[in-house]
């Protein structure tokens, strides 16, 4: 399994328009994040979850020349306003299946009706494939893809396990049943937005947290917001398996 972080930011990326915070103005490329997002090459398959604004960009850096399924956490803008630019992937491999919560995908109906109406007919339009997620574990083929049901302040999102992978983006909070999913991980990727407190994100202490108590043999944290530090700053204070993810970084497990 092959892991690209293709955005590790918040819904305002880093740098935020017009902002002179110093991480904003930083020229290191590892504290310019755009919206987060993963790609997951698995079996030859490719897997992406959520598409934010950035998701053309992200393609292009990733060189992504083929898309066989998007999962969405929840319907937040920067985790699915890039869907529309789906559409090259539809036109040369056929529609594109897509996995969500049905209120997300109600919401999408309801923003991109278009893609979604069968009465409208445009050649260019993205195309898509429905599927709804609930709690219960499915196939894309023949990977397993586990829901985990978190909340994001008050709101009911989905992480993802995939083999011994979990991405939890924009979590504030996990039961323990859930976390009983997350048990024997080779890779955690968990948000950690900023160094203080927040009503609907993991700040640092407790994404540190979770890795100590859930134990995975790697930790990355994504979702990060430039209150969090510099890249290097922050990632010198870590642990030795935890790291701070950055764009374009990727991984592997065996």
């Amino acid at each position: 399994m092959k892991i690209t972080f293709l955005g590790t930011g918040t819904s305002q990326g880093i740098p935020v328009i017009g902002s002179t915070h110093p991480v904003c103005l930083s020229n290191n490329p590892k504290d310019k994040r755009m919206r987060a997002a993963i790609l997951i090459n698995i079996d030859g398959l490719n897997i992406v979850i959520d598409c934010g604004q950035d998701f053309r960009m992200q393609m292009l850096n990733a060189q992504v020349t083929k898309l066989d399924a998007l999962l969405f956490t929840h319907e937040h803008a920067d985790h699915t306003a890039g869907l529309d630019d789906i559409r090259q992937f539809s036109i040369r491999n056929g529609a594109i299946p897509i996995y969500a919560h049905k209120r997300v995908l109600t919401n999408l109906i309801k923003r991109y009706d278009y893609i979604f109406d069968d009465t409208i007919i445009y050649k260019g339009k993205p195309k898509v494939v429905i599927n709804e997620v609930t709690l219960a574990s499915f196939l894309i083929q023949n990977i397993k893809i586990t829901p985990i049901d978190m909340l994001h302040g008050s709101l009911q999102v989905y992480g993802y396990r995939i083999n011994n992978l979990a991405y939890l983006t924009d979590v504030s909070s996990i039961s323990d049943k859930e976390k009983e999913k997350l048990q024997n991980l080779d890779v955690l990727i968990v948000d950690a937005l900023r160094i203080e407190p927040h009503p609907t994100h993991f700040n640092l202490e407790q994404a540190l947290d979770l890795v100590d108590e859930l134990k995975p043999k790697r930790a990355y944290f994504t979702h990060i917001s430039h209150r969090l530090g510099f890249h290097n700053d922050v990632q010198a204070t870590f642990p030795k398996n935890v790291f701070l993810a950055y764009d374009g970084l990727k991984i592997s497990i065996v």
